[in-house]
């Protein structure tokens, strides 16, 4: 899988920075895509000549756009898009969530799944093919208290890449969703301090390295992902961890 371009949102730490260290190892030209310039550069400094940095919101449409277009320009392909942004705030019972707060965690972690699609499908059914992945979470199927937002919205995205699957796996698209578990990342550092839900009782032990679910992505754009298309990869189950490597 050499010679192929990758777009991985929420690039700038956590499994988005794994991701691109994983996918740039393995040969592919990776454009590392989150708001915080600096942290991107910076990281695709380290990377090389086989990575750019393009400071974006995923929340704006026209920003996701844009984006594609620029990854179109330089290296005139895109073999697969990564949607991982995400953010677990607010962290709040419904009754005190503040209503700002909330919707922003929706145009992230829905409405960002959406803005990339939208911006890659045309693109990928005009090359005849690609991959889209969706970084899911048990959330997108269980409640937890004080995470309304984040529930809701991973649900939605979960339903929305099965959507686009229906849509485009007819047209060589391949579209799916990883659900990585409990990963250590600054988020769980966040869910840690607010003290709701079992979650944040969790030890940290328990977490798997960023490392893994990056791994997984690589290999869900090859031909171990064929038999999830539409479906969600669980990184729990422990014959995909034996898949990728991860455990013997």
């Amino acid at each position: 899988m050499t010679d192929k371009t990758v777009i991985i949102t929420g690039a700038s730490r956590g499994i988005g920075a794994a991701a691109a260290r994983t996918f740039a190892a393995a040969g592919w030209r990776v454009a590392l895509l989150a708001r915080s310039g600096s942290e991107i550069s910076a990281l695709a400094d380290q990377i090389g000549a086989a990575a750019m940095a393009l400071p974006c919101d995923v929340a704006d449409p026209v920003a996701m756009q844009t984006a594609v277009q620029t990854v179109q320009i330089r290296w005139g392909q895109l073999d697969a898009l990564i949607n991982n942004a995400g953010m677990i705030d607010p962290i709040s019972r419904l009754e005190d969530a503040d209503a700002g707060s909330w919707g922003r965690s929706i145009d992230i972690n829905l409405k960002g799944v959406f803005n990339g699609m939208r911006a890659a499908i045309p693109v990928m059914k005009a090359a005849g093919g690609g991959t889209i992945i969706t970084v899911s979470s048990g959330a997108a199927s269980n409640p937890y208290e004080g995470w309304s937002a984040y529930c809701a919205a991973k649900a939605g995205a979960a339903m929305l890449t099965r959507a686009a699957h229906l849509e485009e796996g007819s047209n060589g698209l391949r579209i799916m969703g990883l659900s990585p578990g409990t990963v250590a990342t600054d988020m769980q550092i966040k869910i840690k301090a607010s003290g709701i839900n079992p979650v944040s009782a969790l030890d940290p032990a328990v977490h798997v390295p960023p490392e893994w679910p990056a791994k997984c992505l690589l290999w869900m754009c090859g031909s171990g992902g064929d038999a999830w298309l539409g479906e969600e990869v669980k990184l729990r189950d422990d014959s995909i961890r034996r898949a990728i490597g991860v455990l013997e």
